[in-house]
């Protein structure tokens, strides 16, 4: 997919970091599910940021020269993110201490994601053994922001990639799931929050195939994430104090 037009991968990144520093920012200055207009729409913005990460793992992986590498640092990155991302919303680092949910960043789900692509590529395992494998990530990256909703948006957005369509539809199915279980268990105003996501689509729906000519993002993001992370949980200590948890209930 290439277009003269639209927008290309690095304005697409961006555009997603952006969202999650908002998001993260408003998560610090005002925790818990506030119901004040301005800070309900700051969080919608943010759902920009998870549907832009999946789609171009994806994409990432069907371009990348060396699978093992980019997987090794996606693993590094979920590691290093974890201390940070605990930090920043006051979660501690010993999983499981406190919560089975929203025990480490998205990275490990994403991480986790580009490895189910690898097994569904994979020609040497029959379906059994792939359909063990999705059930044994799905356990292992539930407890992270986005749970394994992340990693099966990109299992489903990488199985029909090429396919834009079914791509965001799967994407929405996977939201939908998401959003269910914060309706049921957690909060009803940010259940439909989550389906923020959908703003995302006319955005990919721009995409122009480009990298752009900058080839640095990745590095920028692979240094950005956990820095940022970082910088919120030091204002999260000055303003609440260092046992504040600004993550209460997250799933």
């Amino acid at each position: 997919m290439s277009k003269t037009k639209g927008l290309n991968a690095n304005q697409l990144k961006l555009i997603a970091i952006i969202a999650m520093t908002i998001d993260h920012i408003v998560w610090t200055v005002c925790p818990g599910y506030s119901t004040v207009w301005w800070v309900v729409i700051l969080h919608v913005i943010g759902r920009l940021t998870a549907p832009i990460m999946w789609f171009f793992i994806v994409e990432g992986y069907y371009h990348t020269r060396n699978f093992k590498k980019y997987a090794m640092r996606l693993f590094v990155l979920a590691v290093i993110s974890h201390f940070a991302y605990n930090f920043c919303f006051g979660i501690s680092f010993i999983p499981f201490k406190t919560s089975i949910f929203n025990q480490t960043g998205v990275v490990w789900s994403l991480a986790w994601g580009l490895i189910l692509l690898y097994i569904y590529d994979n020609e040497n395992m029959k379906q059994w053994q792939k359909n063990i494998a999705i059930m044994l990530i799905c356990l292992i990256t539930f407890p992270s922001d986005w749970s394994c909703v992340a990693t099966m948006a990109i299992l489903f957005m990488g199985a029909y990639r090429g396919d834009f369509k079914k791509q965001m539809t799967w994407m929405m199915v996977w939201t939908l799931i998401y959003a269910a279980v914060y309706f049921v268990f957690i909060d009803k105003l940010y259940a439909l929050v989550q389906l923020g996501t959908c703003l995302t689509i006319p955005l990919l729906y721009l995409y122009n195939g480009e990298r752009g000519s900058w080839k640095g993002m990745g590095k920028l993001f692979y240094a950005y994430y956990p820095a940022h992370l970082v910088i919120c949980g030091i204002l999260r200590i000055l303003i609440w104090g260092a046992g504040f948890v600004t993550a209460t209930a997250n799933f």
